[in-house]
């Protein structure tokens, strides 16, 4: 199928444009002190027409524990609300992990360097990314672009008191067969870096 770059999509992001849409998915977590999570994402890459990307993203976790064995007949837990549902009537009390519920959300906006680091490849395009995670932080991240991959990493993170320590991240994205995979490794809670979350997600 014959790529077409977004209607009014700025020159300076055209490495970006394979990018721009919606994307949604499945994946999954697991790091110490967090346990292992599945989860459903649904991703944003949009533009106004400025020389950078818009980037908003959302998981929400499907289920926190597999039981053992399957309950009885009349043990099987109330259906949790969908918080994405306007008119649904949520539960008194959610815990993290029940269905539907939002694990963390992201947004921020990526950019095409001017700068061109010595030694980055000629088929490769120097990125600045900054995230906005609503649990406190802000992550600036470079990295490169080409080939339908994207590497990056953390090049300084701000975080509020209230926000757990994050310190460092790198992220690798790339599109496989129509398909957007990613990776994410994390420095936190006193643990060295190493794999936090992966996710494979569809164009919708």
């Amino acid at each position: 199928m014959t790529f077409t770059f977004p209607d009014g999509l700025s020159p300076e992001v055209y490495p970006l444009a394979w990018l721009v849409g919606r994307w949604r998915g499945e994946g999954v977590i697991d790091y110490p002190g967090v346990g292992k999570k599945t989860f459903v994402q649904d991703l944003v890459f949009d533009h106004d027409g400025g020389p950078y990307l818009r980037f908003e993203s959302t998981l929400r976790v499907l289920e926190s524990v597999v039981p053992d064995k399957l309950p009885a007949d009349g043990e099987w837990p109330a259906p949790v609300a969908d918080p994405t549902d306007a008119e649904a009537e949520a539960p008194e009390t959610a815990e993290v992990g029940e269905p539907g519920t939002v694990w963390s959300t992201e947004t921020g906006y990526w950019r095409v360097s001017t700068d061109r680091p010595e030694g980055l490849e000629e088929n490769k395009h120097a990125l600045e990314v900054l995230v906005a995670d609503a649990s406190g932080r802000i992550t600036v991240y470079i990295g490169a672009a080409g080939n339908g991959r994207i590497d990056l990493a953390s090049d300084a993170i701000a975080r509020t008191s209230t926000a757990s320590e994050v310190r460092a991240s790198k992220r690798l994205y790339g599109l496989v067969q129509g398909r957007l995979l990613w990776v994410e490794e994390l420095a936190a809670f006193g643990e060295p870096l190493r794999s936090y979350a992966s996710a494979e997600l569809d164009r919708q």
